[in-house]
């Protein structure tokens, strides 16, 4: 038999979750894109990392889809930044996903036993 080998299955789920992710750390201030990825590395204790080659297409892909807006910010001394903060349309879709997530999460833990562990 076989099964789904554990990077394939972690590589799913960062795809599965990514918008979430993204959209969580940009509602409450703007952050820039390196920001963002270092953030869900240390919040999730080096569980989530994000390669460069996936994640500023992702940020791109919320921006045009409208989830978040980007802007240059030009700082003295540091190099130029987008910083990314959530539109109103986001907040929606983010208030959705984490509905949907916790559903998700909840089913998974009763049918694993997850919650008795």
């Amino acid at each position: 038999m076989t099964y789904i080998s554990k990077p394939v299955f972690d590589r799913e789920l960062k795809k599965g979750s990514a918008e979430l992710l993204i959209l969580s750390l940009v509602e409450r201030r703007p952050r820039h894109g390196y920001e963002i990825s270092k953030l869900i590395e240390a919040r999730s204790g080096g569980v989530l990392r994000f390669n460069v080659a996936s994640f500023y297409p992702l940020l791109y892909r919320l921006e045009r889809r409208g989830f978040v807006e980007g802007k240059w910010v030009e700082k003295a001394g540091q190099r130029r930044r987008r910083y990314y903060r959530v539109t109103a349309r986001g907040r929606s879709v983010l208030k959705e996903q984490r509905s949907t997530w916790r559903e998700f999460v909840n089913a998974i833990n009763r049918i694993t036993g997850a919650e008795h562990a």
